[in-house]
């Protein structure tokens, strides 16, 4: 049986808990920030993702992709719900870029309170179809949905799925596209990739674009593969209308890199030695991120 949830319209409160992703970004669109999405695959990145979390009073999802559940298993979704009822910030437990209607039912069942359901790869006809199918089942059970129109670009085998090339959002389409799907929320492609940018891209996002799709649709608009982008455009974009952004490369970088490190010393062993350092480092990266987009302070919103 999926965890309950906390489903009502957004509201003040001196306890937030295990929320869905429609009540985090209905504040954020309201109040003009954006909610940060960290992409974890451990639960010692979970813990530390949610103490930065609540010593900035943020409200936070935690991102979860198809790998990431196979990495982590899908037991410990349990244990993190747990720990967001308990939480003193608001967080939804987000199945990020599920490409199947199967995948949906797993993250339905197992616990998570938000989900992705990406065919942005399909042919717009299979993109609405699939899309109105997740949302009507997601819907059904007080779950909120994103998807993808355009496609994400991707700078390497270890980026999650994306294109060879980025199709933007074309603003029309994302009308049609909201109207006949009901979701919650888009991911919109002006001009991000997943991964880590190579000296030989330069990153830079379609800024007029983004304004001219928040016109005309007004839902959360959400931001895929904002690791690398410069911080003045990431801002401009939230000022312009982005409600959720996507960090999942950055973090990781930082927790690994700081993780080697560590190693270097040939005689450490023990988990509690290892990790808390790379934990550190992760969450001074998480911190500036959550900074960034405005972030910090808004859980007291809710």
């Amino acid at each position: 049986m999926p965890v309950p949830i906390d489903n009502s319209p957004p509201r003040r409160r001196n306890k937030a808990m295990l929320t869905t992703g429609k009540v985090l970004l209905a504040v954020a669109n309201e109040r003009n920030f954006a909610v940060p999405a960290f992409n974890i695959s451990d639960y010692a990145m979970f813990n530390g993702i949610v103490d930065i979390s609540e010593e900035k009073n943020a409200p936070l999802f935690i991102g979860i992709h198809p790998d990431e559940v196979r990495h982590i298993g899908v037991d410990v979704i349990a244990a993190m719900t747990q720990r967001a009822h308990r939480s003193s910030v608001p967080i939804a437990i987000h199945w990020d870029h599920g490409a199947t209607y199967q995948e949906m039912l797993t993250a339905i069942r197992i616990g998570f309170t938000s989900v992705m359901i990406d065919a942005s790869m399909q042919s717009f006809e299979e993109n609405i179809a699939l899309s109105r199918k997740v949302a009507d089942t997601a819907h059904a059970v007080g779950l909120s949905v994103e998807a993808e129109l355009g496609t994400i670009g991707k700078t390497d085998g270890e980026a999650e799925d994306g294109s060879d090339a980025i199709i933007y959002t074309d603003p029309a389409d994302a009308v049609t596209f909201v109207r006949e799907t009901g979701v919650d929320s888009l991911a919109v492609a002006i001009g991000t990739y997943h991964g880590i940018y190579p000296k030989t891209l330069k990153p830079e996002l379609k800024l007029d674009l983004l304004k001219e799709i928040k016109d005309r649709v007004r839902i959360p608009l959400v931001l895929h593969g904002g690791s690398g982008n410069p911080d003045e455009e990431i801002a401009q974009s939230v000022k312009l209308g982005i409600n959720k952004i996507n960090i999942s490369s950055d973090i990781k970088l930082a927790y690994h890199m700081k993780m080697r490190e560590v190693l270097a010393d040939e005689g450490l062993r023990e988990p509690l030695s290892i990790q808390p350092p790379c934990i550190d480092a992760m969450k001074a990266v998480a911190g500036q991120k959550i900074d960034l987009f405005e972030a910090a302070g808004k859980a007291s919103l809710y």
